[in-house]
């Protein structure tokens, strides 16, 4: 059993969807971070960076309990264990690394700097807003570019997806409209039609 450490953020829900596509049985644990549950000693006890997701597998590598934080190794985890959503050969396996990667170095940093100075700054901070909305819009079309040859980041669906899917999922909090892009706009809706998709998005507030 897999016990999820979690909260309704982009990487939290990297972590459930992938759970549910791997039909991997788990647990769900709600740390409300805007209640500070992040920084818990128990929390801390399992990711001592203090950050959700982490899981604890009761089944690890060796047999025994596992913690493991940090959203992209976790995906990397799961694929391992479930024998999915990451190719066996190595071309092709290094090729959605790569895009994994790509939302790891990029789409994550770079969209959650633009949620923050559109959402939380104490106060407008136009330097900070230009900067990373230029940023996000350039990764969209990165994106849009790469989609409008292939149906997926990588040539199936894979971790590569389902780390870049929430993210693009708060289109809305960093005013892009994905008609802009409509290749990535297309394969949103494939993605979100998914059954596993749209019950990892719904953790940890419907479990």
């Amino acid at each position: 059993m897999i016990d999820l450490y979690t909260w309704g953020t982009p990487n939290g829900r990297k972590v459930s969807i992938m759970l549910e596509e791997c039909e991997l049985p788990y647990r769900t644990h709600a740390i409300d971070i805007g209640k500070g549950d992040q920084h818990s000693a128990g929390f801390v006890a399992i990711n001592p960076n203090g950050r959700i997701p982490a899981i604890v597998d009761s089944d690890g590598p060796d047999g025994r309990p596992f913690n493991l934080f940090e959203s992209g190794a976790i995906l990397l985890y799961l694929a391992k264990k479930a024998g999915r959503l990451l190719p066996h050969d190595e071309r092709e396996q290094f090729e959605t690394l790569q895009w994994l990667m790509f939302q790891m170095g990029g789409v994550g940093p770079m969209f959650g700097q633009t949620h923050h100075f559109l959402r939380a700054a104490p106060e407008p901070v136009p330097y900070g807003i230009e900067r990373y909305s230029r940023e996000t819009r350039r990764l969209y079309a990165v994106m849009d570019g790469h989609l409008k040859k292939h149906d997926f980041l990588a040539d199936e669906y894979s971790v590569a997806d389902v780390a870049t899917y929430p993210w693009v999922a708060r289109h809305e909090w960093h005013k892009v409209a994905l008609e802009d892009f409509p290749a990535v706009k297309r394969w949103f809706e494939t993605i979100g039609a998914r059954p596993a998709v749209q019950r990892g998005m719904a953790v940890p507030f419907l479990n």
